[in-house]
């Protein structure tokens, strides 16, 4: 999505979406390598400490809330209907469950009882979901028949994986389940959930910030005693509140850009940054402190503030110093961020079937390492950029 308001577009929405669907690549070719940087790495689930590679997930998830008051202006402009939004939302939400769903049990696979090793059944759901998702508008000479036909490959394609799919142990085989709902699917439900609030509630800033207080106090709740059993929503709050926190600053973005008092604005996102972040260190104290795995409220409050100063910073830089071409390389993975998260599913097996994924020690080692994962990631976005010019995307 490209924002705009007016003819005023909002070019840091896409560059920072770009700038971290950019380091995610980065930091998943991690387990590639060894002897990587502990800071740069997750924390283990109970240790007291945020890594690099925490920070990168409710970064994304802020990005989705920040984009959320744009495209249901847009949408409104267009004088669509909450019912028509809400189709949309739910089918775009749907899809992002289905795809993370997918993933997360190739996670789990077990290949030795299947006909198909899990390389290709890996590559086949790639297969799948750009023929059920691609975006086939460009494509003027498909017909509609055709489109069904590509659309209905994909989906007996995925049913077709489900029934050979096999995971847990040889001794104990166990078909599809949520293991956890995956990168996709978290952001599936959280964009579902926010979208509702925004829509129906009338996309208030008042009513913003009471549902992101909300979205806090039921992550806090779920840490409050081991012998009870927590609400939640679908994981866990926090991925609610961090895009909840980026319709907050969406919402401000769009106000104060409309008027053209964009000061208000910088102040705002600074106010909102220090007091979450100050929020989070103070919850430090409880329920393990700082805590990706177990999502804790003082690892997501501190993540979410980073995360908004991090907008902001870009936002001077693109928007208000007007200096763009440094983010010229990445650009596309802000606009086709959906195809970049998918290519490395693509990617891996037929590196690893064609025995290009292991290389020599020296390569994947350190700070050679690194490079090595930088690399990647520009490559992933190469092959997207071309991609991109022979009108091949996902879209949903």
């Amino acid at each position: 999505m490209q924002e705009n308001l007016g003819s005023k577009r909002i070019v840091s929405i896409d560059i920072f979406r770009a700038l971290v669907m950019f380091l995610m690549i980065f930091v998943n070719d991690f387990w590639t390598l060894s002897a990587v940087p502990e800071w740069l790495q997750h924390k283990d689930a109970f240790e007291d400490g945020i890594g690099f590679s925490d920070v990168i997930f409710p970064a994304f998830l802020f990005i989705v809330g920040l984009s959320i008051p744009f495209a249901i202006k847009s949408r409104r402009d267009k004088l669509q209907s909450n019912t028509t939004i809400l189709k949309h939302v739910l089918k775009r939400a749907f899809a992002l469950i289905i795809m993370g769903l997918f993933m997360v049990n190739f996670e789990n696979i077990n290949s030795e009882g299947m006909i198909i090793n899990k390389d290709l059944w890996e590559i086949i759901m790639v297969f799948a979901i750009f023929l059920v998702w691609l975006n086939y508008k460009p494509f003027k000479v498909l017909e509609k028949n055709s489109i069904v036909l590509f659309q209905s490959t994909g989906v007996v394609l995925f049913i077709f994986l489900a029934l050979l799919y096999q995971g847990g142990l040889a001794t104990n085989v166990e078909w599809m389940k949520v293991h956890w709902w995956g990168i996709l699917g978290l952001i599936g439900w959280a964009y579902l959930f926010n979208v509702i609030i925004y829509v129906y509630l009338g996309g208030k800033f008042f009513v913003l910030v009471i549902a992101f207080i909300v979205f806090q106090l039921l992550n806090v709740q779920e840490f409050f005693s081991a012998t009870q059993t927590p609400f939640k929503l679908i994981v866990s709050a926090s991925m609610h509140a961090s895009v909840c926190a980026g319709m907050i600053i969406g919402r401000m973005l769009l106000n104060y850009q409309k008027i053209n008092k964009t000061h208000l604005f910088i102040t705002g996102s600074i106010i909102f940054a220090a007091v979450i972040t100050v929020y989070g260190f103070a919850l430090r104290p409880y329920w393990g402190g700082f805590s990706k795995i177990r999502a804790t409220p003082s690892w997501i409050s501190v993540c979410i503030g980073i995360s908004a100063l991090s907008f902001l910073i870009v936002y001077i830089i693109v928007d208000k110093f007007n200096f763009r071409i440094w983010a010229k390389p990445i650009k596309i993975a802000g606009i086709n961020t959906l195809t970049c998260y998918v290519m490395p599913y693509l990617v891996y097996p037929i590196m690893i079937m064609t025995g290009t994924l292991y290389l020599p020690e020296g390569i994947t080692n350190g700070n050679i390492g690194l490079l090595k994962s930088l690399l990647f990631s520009f490559a992933i976005i190469g092959i997207v950029w071309i991609l991109n010019k022979l009108k091949i995307k996902l879209k949903i």
